[in-house]
């Protein structure tokens, strides 16, 4: 029922990007059958030929990957990519490569070959010199040859031909598999179990842990929800606690498994994720530390482009990692997250908001979601829980009905504020405690929410975040104070 290949069409400069050897590798050593990537090798780049900058034999360097290379000399000769392609189709243990030769401004005199052809215009001269030596019809200015719309009707004719016996494929492997086929529209559709993800069993938390703990004790939980659910870790998945313990590993020996072992490849797994979520059928997540999603930011910045439902499992989210120091300290990152568009940012303040931070990734079925979690463990409030859901909330309120200081904050420093409240309390300071996970869905509350969590005519405001303090502001306003890392 579900039997197709996947395909890529390549060039110079994207065989020159890290991510290329990163996803390559990782292929070959899947032994994705499946996958046929047509190599567009005309040496030529922006600069120039591709000499200046890249040398290497690609076709051994994929052979090295593991990867089965067949080469075209002529770009042109329309059967001879068809006959490599029907080659790499009988290939089904490893990938291939088809490296097609091809001429930069092919037939273009002044163009033909040379760099100018990859981003100018050919211009109204060049397209009529070009149409001139190919012996193309010089009128109208933009003439379509009635071959090439035979040669299209035929194609959508056997699209639509295609289209109906893989119809009525299906109603017969409904017929026979009911219950298979059932479970397929279920996946396909993107839908999931909101009643499950509802119980007290999934909020459910008992003691102080961190973020991370939680997520990963929840990531099981879904795992017993959610039957499609698919993610791993760019090798850290015992430090992200990113495995569903019930389920075994995607290998090459073995299909079956949902646990994904991306190695040290940050930028090609948020990229493979992302594939993975475009094809439809799985929900995914994948997970690194948070200082390393400078190197995902590529990716992640297509799944929202995109409206990919990709969930990040981001980790060791502060000053508090622990002994690899200020390489693995975070400081703009959660910033630079915030900013993307489309994005849903949380930073939960301990498990249960950890919980209402898978529930909106998984739920939400329109854009990817960022989950920012500690290493170190956590208090376990009473009063938080699905109000987080709204991004901001009142975790805990003063003696007065209009307080006179409200201290806002996300993920671990809420800890400190709601201390420093009981002290400020002390000291006959009426002091609300605020916990905003989620700058995005808490700026999407209608106004009269916003103004009963924080009301404007209270202007002594303390945001406190181990982070860069750039986003803060606008809720603290000109009166009030950021205590933040911004050195």
């Amino acid at each position: 029922v579900v039997d197709h290949h996947t395909y890529a069409i390549v060039g110079d400069g994207c065989l020159m990007e890290g991510i290329s050897g990163e996803a390559s590798s990782l292929a070959g050593t899947l032994e994705l059958g499946k996958l046929i990537v047509l190599y567009d090798s005309n040496n030529i780049s922006i600069e120039g030929n591709t000499d200046i900058a890249f040398r290497e034999d690609v076709a051994k360097r994929y052979e090295a990957y593991g990867w089965q290379v067949l080469k075209v000399s002529d770009g042109n000769d329309i059967d001879a990519i068809s006959k490599a392609i029907d080659e790499a189709k009988a290939e089904d243990v490893k990938p291939t490569l088809i490296i097609v030769k091809n001429v930069i401004g092919f037939g273009c005199p002044s163009k033909q070959g040379k760099a100018s052809a990859h981003g100018e215009p050919l211009g109204a001269d060049n397209i009529r010199a070009m149409k001139e030596n190919l012996g193309w019809k010089l009128e109208p200015d933009f003439y379509v040859p009635d071959e090439v719309y035979r040669n299209m009707d035929e194609y959508i004719k056997e699209g639509q031909a295609k289209e109906e016996s893989w119809n009525d494929l299906f109603k017969e492997y409904k017929n026979a598999y009911p219950e298979l086929a059932s479970e397929y529209e279920e996946w396909m559709s993107g839908k999931v179990n909101v009643e499950a993800l509802e119980s007290e069993e999934f909020w459910s938390f008992d003691k102080s842990i961190a973020t991370r703990q939680s997520s990963g004790m929840l990531i099981n939980r879904l795992a017993e929800i959610i039957p499609n659910l698919i993610g791993g870790s760019a090798d850290l998945a015992p430090s992200n606690k990113t495995n569903m313990d019930s389920r075994g590993d995607f290998s090459a020996e073995d299909r079956s498994g949902s646990n994904l072992h991306f190695g040290v490849r940050e930028h090609a797994m948020a990229a493979i994720t992302n594939g993975i979520q475009a094809h439809g059928g799985l929900q995914t997540y994948c997970s690194t530390f948070f200082v390393f999603s400078d190197y995902m930011k590529g990716a992640m910045r297509l799944s929202a482009l995109m409206n990919l439902p990709v969930t990040y499992v981001l980790t060791h989210d502060s000053i508090g990692v622990g002994e690899d120091g200020p390489t693995h300290e975070p400081i703009e990152q959660l910033a630079a997250l915030r900013s993307v568009p489309n994005m849903t940012v949380f930073r939960p303040a301990d498990s249960k908001e950890t919980a209402a931070a898978w529930y909106y990734a998984v739920t939400n079925g329109k854009t990817p979601t960022s989950l920012v979690l500690t290493r170190q463990n956590l208090p376990l409030y009473k009063e938080s829980g699905k109000e987080a859901l709204k991004g901001g909330y009142i975790l805990k309120d003063g003696t007065k009905e209009t307080p006179d200081v409200i201290l806002m904050a996300s993920g671990s420093e809420v800890e400190l504020i709601y201390k420093a409240a009981d002290e400020l309390e002390g000291k006959g300071i009426s002091t609300r405690v605020v916990s905003i996970p989620s700058f995005e869905l808490f700026d999407a509350q209608d106004e009269e929410y916003k103004e009963s969590v924080m009301p404007k005519c209270v202007r002594s405001r303390v945001a406190v975040e181990a982070l860069s303090s750039f986003g803060w502001h606008k809720y603290t306003g000109l009166d009030g104070e950021v205590i933040s890392l911004d050195t």
